[in-house]
Parts: C-alpha cells; sequence; structure tokens
C-alpha cells in the first residue's frame, strides 16, 4: 500500500476526477461570470464586448450599494447571533434534563426548505391574522406593524427568520465541538472550585475558538450571498428596502434580462466575499496560527 501511495501517478489519478468536478462546477463558472461581466448580452442572443463597463457602471449604482448594505447589515447581525447559539450550545452541553429532545428541536428547521420556511414567517408576520400581532394585540398594542411591507421593520423582521432557520446548523457545530473537550479537564476544573461560567469562559471557548472563527466566517459570507428566504418572503420590497447583493443579481440578469450586468453583480459579490474573509482571518488570527511545527 505504501509502495502504491508513494507513487506519483497514482495519487494524480485519485485527484484527477475531483479536480475535474471543481474545476467544472466552481473554477470554470467563476472564470465565464467575470468573462460574461465584459459583455452587453441578453443571455440568449448574441454577446457584444464592452469591456469594463458594467463594472464601472456598477461602482455608481446607488441601487446595488444600499442592497451592498443590506447584505452586510444580515451579515453582521447573523455574526452575532452565533452569541446565541454558542450559548444555547454550552446549555446544552451540560447534564440537564431533556438536553437530548431539546437538540431534536433545534433541528426541525435544518429539515425544511427555505420556501416553506419562507412561507410560515410570512404566515406568522400577517399584519391582520398573523400570530405575532395577533399576539402583540392581546397584550394591548393597538396598531402593531405591517412587519414585511414597512422599511423600518422588513430587514429585522427577516433577520428573525434568518437566525430561527440557522439554529440547529451552529448548534450542532457547536455542540460537536464541546463534546469534544476531554472530560477530565473539566472534572479537574471543577474539583479546583471553578464554577460553571469560569468553565467556559476559560476552559471552553479557548478549546473551541477555531470552531468559532470558522463559523463566524461561514455566517458571514453565507449571509453576503443570501437569497432563497428573502425572495420569497418580500421579493426585495417594499420599494427595495430588503434588496440584498444576490436578489439584485438575479433581478438583473433573469427580470430583465440584462445578463452581462447581472454576471458583474456577480462578481462583484465573489470579490466582496473574498475580501471579507481574508479580513476575518486576519482578524481572528492569533500567534499560534502562525507557529511553524
Amino acid at each position: 500500500m505504501d509502495k502504491v501511495m508513494s507513487n506519483k501517478k497514482v495519487i494524480a489519478l485519485y485527484v484527477l476526477p475531483s479536480l475535474i468536478l471543481l474545476a467544472g462546477l466552481v473554477y470554470i463558472p467563476i472564470i465565464l461570470t467575470g468573462y460574461y461581466g465584459l459583455m452587453d448580452w441578453n443571455g440568449i442572443g448574441p454577446m457584444t464586448f464592452i469591456g469594463l463597463e458594467n463594472y464601472i457602471k456598477l461602482l455608481s449604482d446607488a441601487t446595488f450599494w444600499y442592497s451592498a448594505r443590506n447584505s452586510f447589515f444580515l451579515a453582521f447581525f447573523s455574526s452575532a447571533a452565533l452569541i446565541v447559539y454558542l450559548a444555547v450550545s454550552l446549555v446544552l452541553a451540560a447534564k440537564i434534563k431533556g438536553r437530548e429532545t431539546l437538540r431534536k428541536i433545534y433541528l426541525i428547521p435544518m429539515l425544511l426548505s427555505s420556501v416553506a420556511i419562507a412561507q410560515l414567517w410570512i404566515k406568522i408576520y400577517d399584519p391582520n391574522n398573523g400570530m405575532l400581532n395577533s399576539l402583540l394585540k392581546t397584550l394591548g398594542v393597538e396598531s402593531p406593524p405591517a412587519w414585511l411591507a414597512q422599511r423600518e421593520t422588513v430587514l429585522i423582521a427577516i433577520f428573525i427568520a434568518i437566525v430561527w432557520q440557522y439554529a440547529g446548523f451552529y448548534i450542532i457545530i457547536y455542540s460537536a465541538a464541546l463534546k469534544g473537550i476531554p472530560s477530565s479537564l473539566i472534572e479537574a476544573a471543577e474539583i479546583d472550585g471553578a464554577t460553571p461560567l469560569q468553565i467556559a469562559y476559560k476552559i471552553k471557548l479557548p478549546l473551541i475558538s477555531g470552531v468559532i472563527k470558522t463559523t463566524i466566517v461561514l455566517a458571514i459570507v453565507g449571509s453576503l450571498k443570501y437569497f432563497d428566504l428573502i425572495y420569497v418572503m418580500t421579493g426585495g420590497g417594499p420599494n427595495g428596502s430588503s434588496e440584498v447583493i444576490a436578489s439584485y443579481m438575479y433581478k438583473q440578469a433573469f427580470g430583465i434580462n440584462n445578463f452581462g450586468y447581472g454576471s458583474a453583480i456577480g462578481f462583484m459579490l465573489l470579490l466582496l466575499a473574498l475580501t471579507t474573509t481574508f479580513i476575518i482571518q486576519k482578524i481572528t488570527a492569533s500567534k499560534n496560527d502562525n507557529l511553524q511545527y
């Protein structure tokens, strides 16, 4: 076996299928997206090369930058929501009654499609018969807001739905990381008189810091390219107040058949995601990450 695995031709043969798949599904589409952004094209007819015109237009497009602001707004609050997910995971990691049942309950949103989740929250936010406004009226609020129809509340309403949708995903990640901590460390801390809060802050969190950094990147980059739930719930409305980069790209490419400009938006979204990931990694990098062994 060692002789086979030391053969470079055999290694290349094993790696080749995954490289072909990666190139076909990731790298080639990225290159084509950047290329289409240089064209004036409706997605069907002949293409006309216009150079960087689409990208220059993008820099002065107020709607694009407003949608980018909304995307980064969701990214910021999605990363802030990780604190809630982590706190829940720390509680579930403790020896409390019914924790396995609670874990299963948190997994329910992961079993539903984004369209089903969007329809569920549309019903909850219904201004006339929705559960949320009915509850507010019961509590004495005379004129509760139309959550998805007002500029002041639409992003908050969408954010709450997103937090609920991804709770199970991040709780699973944190729970798995916490389960990997040696129990001997926790027992030793308890013997020394450490409180549960001290154990969480000084032992558990430092040991899963790498996982926390990864989830921050996942949450922020995932929010930047978020599309499906927002498109179903609001379609970018009202009056574009919940427009995000991905929904704006979709409308340009498939709504008005401006495929070249839509491709430019998609390529810009890629650059924003890569730049944001690089910045996050630099900010969260520790001295231990740079050690050479």
